[in-house]
């Protein structure tokens, strides 16, 4: 690793260190300005239960005094605090239980739409103004077009309520089959379209008249030498579609009960639970950042031209 790229990637890192910065500080700011408070939905809570409460989470201080401890908790000790609502378990066990479902779903989403993807949009390349590659992209025109919640309420009534045939609950077993095809729907529609129109801008490329008249093989040619660089655009890509796959599986979560971290953000949100929704907030766009740094560095890796500057 030479020094341009070792100096490009501590860079990125500083402004991803920023990013989650700016982010923990907004959230908790607005998260505060909200009217109302966590305690407020508790039943038959007397004025002196309640700041006994708040001064056992430390809600009575100084908002900017929390912000600090908040952050100082964080930082040096990696420490969410213990959540508000589910009373005796800390933010950290609730996220690594969570993360547990949800990292299989968004890894298995990924990996289908990317594989799907591309292997669509090449076929819908090759076969240009055909059949095969007009039904591909009204097809996923569609896809891109409808709403992870939309989409996700009719595959469920379509496979478990009317036809059977797949559980309705994501805890269940083959209950991540539904929520896997939701989520990977929108993305694969994105990869095919962005596959189909770079390939089909590196076969007219010069380098590939060169290789077939040189005698390689229609398949070479297509394997060797236009499908990889025509995966530049998806690699970035790859950054968005993790963020869309992590905002995604927040509503696809709750649609098909599963007990991922995007179940417990939303349920977070609904019970004013302060640290379990700071703690997602900061794991999801920590996700967000890295998978970000990650597709950039490996434009370099794909396409040796592109310089780190």
């Amino acid at each position: 690793m030479n020094s341009k790229t070792l100096g490009y990637i501590i860079k990125r890192i500083l402004l991803a260190a920023l990013t989650v910065w700016c982010v923990i500080t907004i959230t908790f700011f607005v998260m505060h300005a909200v009217p109302g408070g966590p305690f407020l939905s508790e039943k038959s809570v007397s004025e002196s239960v309640r700041q006994a409460l708040e001064a056992k989470y430390g809600l009575d201080k100084p908002l900017f005094e929390q912000y600090l401890t908040y952050l100082k908790g964080i930082v040096f000790h990696f420490d969410f605090g213990p959540s508000i609502k589910q009373r005796g378990r800390l933010v950290i066990d609730i996220i690594a239980d969570g993360m547990k479902v949800s990292a299989k779903l968004g890894v298995i989403a990924a990996i289908i739409a990317l594989i799907m993807g591309v292997l669509l949009g090449s076929c819908a390349a090759l076969n240009r103004n055909k059949f095969v590659d007009r039904l591909i992209m009204v097809i996923s025109t569609a896809f891109v077009s409808m709403p992870s919640f939309i989409m996700g309420t009719f595959l469920l009534l379509l496979f478990a309520v009317k036809l059977n045939v797949l559980p309705a609950n994501g805890a269940a077993a083959g209950g991540l089959i539904l929520p896997v095809i939701t989520l990977s729907l929108s993305p694969m529609s994105h990869v095919t379209r962005l596959t189909r129109s770079s390939m089909l801008d590196v076969l007219g490329q010069d380098y590939i008249r060169t290789a077939k008249a040189k005698g390689v093989s229609k398949w070479g040619v297509v394997f060797k030498h236009a499908l990889k660089n025509s995966l530049i655009p998806v690699i970035t890509y790859v950054g968005p579609m993790l963020a869309y796959i992590v905002t995604g599986s927040l509503v696809v979560e709750k649609i098909y009960s599963v007990p991922g971290i995007g179940r417990a953000f939303v349920n977070s949100i609904t019970s004013r639970d302060y640290p379990l929704i700071m703690g997602t907030t900061i794991v999801l766009s920590v996700l967000i950042v890295i998978s970000n740094l990650v597709s950039d560095i490996m434009y370099k890796i794909v396409d040796p031209r592109i310089s780190f500057e």
